[in-house]
């Protein structure tokens, strides 16, 4: 089923990240970490459907999203970033593997930390604490941080940032490796979140496996 939503407001988080709120048709539900596919309801634009994953909390009266542009793409996201009040998109119903498993560890590349928002949000409504979590959080820069303020705001959750394309930051690091996450992994035994691009997250599955890591803490999008 297709659902026709209404932008209400769309405010920056970043130099190329908008958080975007619109009207929520009545009945539709969905799990914090869900996402669903989104269309622009603009001419050329209907059969180009991307995912994009809810941050706002099911209990919400509107539906919430953060979506990074990459206008070198020229294409839906590139979009997005011009939408205007009142322009329409449609989506489908939501779905996703990504769930709440309890307190761990969520590792983030850039929007791939999305999923994460609405999950650490409700758990912190929930529990007031998000003690037992922490946040690792890859991006190119630290202007590119999504949220940053938001996270390190949270009660309990501990955040690692790290930053590739930005040696001049205390957050420059080269990668989320296997010596990177061996201080960070050791000794815990709840689920290890992942979402981000394709590659990183399986070598970030590789890397924790070696660590002696069992495959069922491992919490993450079937990558086919």
């Amino acid at each position: 089923m297709t659902y026709t939503l209404t932008l209400q407001s769309i405010e920056p988080v970043t130099h190329d990240t908008h958080h975007l709120v619109f009207n929520k048709p009545s009945g539709y539900t969905y799990e914090p970490g869900q996402a669903c596919e989104f269309a622009l309801a603009r001419k050329g634009w209907e059969d180009e459907q991307r995912p994009f994953t809810f941050t706002g909390l099911p209990t919400d009266p509107t539906l919430e999203f953060v979506i990074k542009s990459y206008p070198d793409h020229h294409g839906v996201t590139d979009q997005i970033a011009d939408l205007q009040l009142t322009d329409q998109v449609e989506i489908g119903e939501a779905w996703g593997a990504i769930e709440d498993r309890g307190p761990g560890i969520f590792i983030a590349g850039g929007a791939g930390v999305t999923p994460f928002i609405a999950i650490l949000k409700r758990r912190l409504q929930t529990h007031g604490s998000l003690g037992g979590s922490q946040l690792v959080f890859s991006n190119k820069t630290e202007q590119d941080i999504i949220l940053r303020d938001t996270f390190t705001s949270m009660p309990g959750l501990t955040c690692h940032f790290l930053v590739t394309d930005d040696p001049e930051s205390e957050f420059a690091h080269a990668r989320i490796d296997k010596d990177y996450l061996k201080e960070i992994v050791a000794g815990t035994k709840g689920p290890i979140y992942i979402c981000g691009p394709k590659p990183m997250v399986k070598d970030i599955q590789s890397a924790l496996i070696s660590l002696g890591i069992e495959d069922k803490r491992l919490v993450t999008e079937d990558l086919g």
